[in-house]
């Protein structure tokens, strides 16, 4: 399972910064279903290539609790899945959440960025162009448009600050496999609508995007979609009415996510919650 995210940026090694990742050092992480390699094949100031090597172990899929499959041979260890968009946050977290310490002014600055997936799952061509071209990429696929077949290289290539790329591959990338590989429940919506803001809500396939997001769930869908066009119909009203958006996120969901923010930067492996009530922390804090 392989991303790969390249600028040309100068100084191209900046991307360093962004990722909180040293361009000279090649690092691994484990996660609960494998590990996840990160490591610089170019690092030279005119072009820099991360790579993000996800190793998943086919036989604990098999054989640990709440398997999706029976079968040991199967393409879940090797397709970009949920278990990238998993390994995308806990890796480039920071990125993701468009965070630098050291270099703040290129948060929010569009790079030149290309992006490639590998052995991405589509149901056709047209559907990955459907998704990423409404949000500003040149998609290339390989095999190409006419060509049959259920997964493809794809390649995106745009202008934008690098945490928004994060956000969308983290978010469609399992969209397009619809096959999450862990519980989907309430966190999951208020997860999607944090990482959907400023762009899915006019995103011209949202219903799609949602549906197969939370695994067609249809009250959770449902409810995300409300407030998806709560969001869209706020940002049409003039600023001095339009309500902030605390006004959609409860007090209790803000404190849940500063604490798995917190517990995910200190890379804690263990976690008890007591008094927990519903779980609805150790359900945040689960895809993780």
């Amino acid at each position: 399972m392989l991303l790969t995210i390249s600028t040309t940026h100068s100084p191209a090694t900046d991307l360093g910064y962004l990722l909180h990742k040293n361009p000279a050092r090649v690092q691994a992480f484990e996660l609960s279903f494998g590990k996840a390699h990160v490591f610089y094949p170019q690092a030279t100031e005119e072009r820099c290539t991360v790579a993000l090597l996800l190793d998943v172990d086919p036989v604990a899929l098999v054989r640990g609790r709440g398997s999706m499959s029976t079968d040991y041979v199967n393409d879940r260890p090797y397709v970009a899945s949920s278990f990238l968009s998993v390994a995308i946050a806990r890796v480039f977290g920071s990125a993701l959440g468009g965070r630098c310490r050291d270099r703040p002014e290129l948060v929010a600055k569009p790079l030149p960025l290309v992006a490639g997936i590998a052995a991405l799952p589509c149901r056709s061509a047209d559907e990955v162009r459907e998704l990423f071209e409404p949000l500003g990429y040149e998609v290339d696929l390989e095999p190409g448009d006419d060509a049959s077949g259920s997964y493809r290289n794809v390649t995106l290539s745009g202008r934008k600050p690098l945490a928004e790329v994060l956000t969308h591959l983290y978010v469609l990338i399992p969209v397009l496999d619809g096959r999450k590989h862990y519980w989907v429940g309430d966190a999951e919506v208020d997860k999607l609508i944090a990482r959907g803001e400023g762009w899915l809500e006019d995103h011209p396939r949202r219903d799609l995007i949602v549906r197969r997001y939370l695994k067609h769930r249809d009250n959770l869908a449902n409810d995300a979609l409300a407030r998806l066009a709560e969001d869209a119909g706020a940002g049409s009203r003039d600023d001095n009415d339009r309500p902030g958006r605390e006004a959609f996120v409860a007090l209790a969901d803000v404190r849940l996510a500063a604490v798995a923010r917190a517990l995910k930067e200190s890379n804690a492996t263990r976690v008890v919650d007591l008094g927990c009530g519903e779980g609805r922390l150790i359900e945040r804090l689960l895809p993780d």
